[in-house]
């Protein structure tokens, strides 16, 4: 427990860059530089430029930034800039306007609804698993951000993209990657130069903007209810003034929604293929599973059981003993810990900034007014004052520490905590429980040879060098 102490002048720090403070530094390796600092205190000091920044580092001090203190501070510069891409949604908006627009999108997100959109998660899960090869080669990272793309696309916006997936895939790639370029210094003034980086990034909003208000503009033609995300923006209308929302502020939400609903889950399945292929005594705990609970209809009591489309047989000439299903998700308890253990080790959300809006005490030091306070899931995910072995891959842990109360305590936050915490968490857990058992029931991953290895920590924590894997068929 952190316990009062008497205030000290500033927190430790490492050795500052020739330049910049720790800009370079950060930048060059910003989860090992964060890992370095953790080592010095739960609380710890850095400067990105003029900018002085604060890293804090102990499960206590995270729930007073994220939910007991929350009021006092606002978004980081990340998230500040990132509006140049997504423009005032939920991930980027601030006060009142957040709490009303995250009041009006949280009923596409209830569980009935969840329940609906898993039925297009394991459709479009089969539909990749009917496309791969035993013995072929694929880039594990792509597949995986088409797949979900599809999904969120189908699920929140009643639209087939599959034909558009590579175009919009590479914008959001795009976008992505731009993060990064956004947080140098003077990118505000850069922003308005005719440099490569600026084409770009003009180029992939020209190409979402598109699609849409192609979305927005076909849904008030037909002026249809398709119970969908995009028809609650449509006919959502604000408490105060009863005026709907504009055509540009239903464009930010649905964007900001896109990029989220499809690149968190992405980057989650890509980890969690990977550390399945480096770990084959927990591939073959999760295939027992997936055998036991769908094949053979598990060891649970006799129940109705919804037909899907996907009984029958598989392509392969195998026989399917049923389709995948949202009833089966509380049966499968170790394939949920499977994926509960990756975003431990690789959450996709792997540091959480805010500013200062006023001075704030953490631990005995002073944090000032226009500061930047981090936190970092990556660094408190492997903390081994809370965690056995907290760099191996143990999804067995989940049934000694449930998700829950590893919230809870704030030693597990993939999906941040407070008031701005995900939106769509329970939509992911289920699209990664149900498309890591569509495929997984039928394939087997490894990398490749001569795949390297190595994080690049954007928006989200991203293959550096993507992933690049064989197909094996299961036996």
């Amino acid at each position: 427990m952190v316990s009062p102490q008497k205030l000290h002048s500033m927190p430790p720090s490492v050795k500052t860059d020739l330049i910049g403070g720790h800009f370079r530094s950060f930048r060059r390796d910003p989860t090992g530089f964060l890992t370095r600092l953790s080592k010095l205190g739960d609380v710890t000091s850095f400067r990105m430029g003029p900018q002085q920044a604060y890293f804090i580092n102990h499960p206590e001090l995270v729930r007073e930034l994220l939910v007991n203190s929350n009021h006092k501070f606002m978004k980081g510069r990340a998230l500040q800039r990132a509006k140049a891409l997504l423009g005032n949604g939920l991930l980027t908006s601030e006060g009142d306007f957040h709490l009303r627009q995250r009041r009006m999108i949280q009923p596409a997100f209830h569980r009935k609804r969840i329940e609906e959109y898993s039925r297009s998660m394991v459709e479009f899960g089969e539909r990749l698993s009917d496309k791969w090869r035993d013995g072929e080669t694929r880039d594990i990272d792509k597949d995986m951000t088409r797949l979900t793309l599809q999904i969120v696309a189908n699920s929140l916006f009643s639209a087939d993209v599959t034909d558009e997936a590579d175009e919009v895939g590479k914008a959001m790639t795009d976008l992505v990657e731009m993060f990064n370029y956004m947080l140098l210094p003077f990118s505000e003034w850069l922003e308005r130069l005719p440099l490569p980086h600026t084409r770009r990034l003009t180029r992939a909003r020209e190409t979402l903007n598109s699609i849409i208000f192609q979305f927005i503009n076909e849904r008030r033609r037909t002026g249809e209810d398709k119970g969908d995300l995009l028809s609650m923006l449509l006919a959502a209308r604000d408490e105060e003034t009863s005026s709907p929302m504009s055509d540009e502020q239903i464009r930010d939400e649905a964007l900001t929604l896109f990029l989220a609903g499809h690149e968190t889950t992405a980057n989650a399945l890509v980890w969690t293929w990977y550390l399945l292929s480096q770990n084959p005594k927990a591939e073959v705990t999760l295939h027992e599973e997936l055998g036991r609970v769908i094949e053979t209809g598990g060891n649970a009591t006799v129940k109705e059981r919804v037909p899907t489309q996907l009984e029958g047989t598989l392509p392969n000439g195998r026989v399917s003993a049923r389709g995948i299903g949202f009833e089966d998700i509380p049966e499968l308890k170790y394939t949920e810990a499977v994926l509960a253990e990756s975003m431990r080790l690789f959450p996709p959300a792997w540091a959480i900034g805010r500013l200062a809006l006023d001075d704030h005490q953490f631990g005995s030091y002073e944090i000032e007014k226009g500061a930047l306070v981090l936190a970092s899931p990556f660094v408190a995910h492997r903390d081994e004052r809370f965690w056995d072995e907290p760099d191996r891959f143990k999804p067995e842990r989940w049934f000694e520490t449930s998700i829950k109360d590893a919230g809870q305590k704030y030693i597990y936050f993939p999906f941040g905590g407070g008031v701005r915490r995900c939106i769509g968490e329970g939509f992911a857990w289920i699209e990664g429980i149900l498309l890591l058992t569509t495929l997984a029931r039928r394939w087997k991953l490894r990398l490749i040879p001569d795949q390297k290895f190595g994080l690049q920590p954007m928006i989200t924590l991203r293959p550096k060098y993507g992933m690049k894997m064989n197909i094996e068929e299961r036996g």
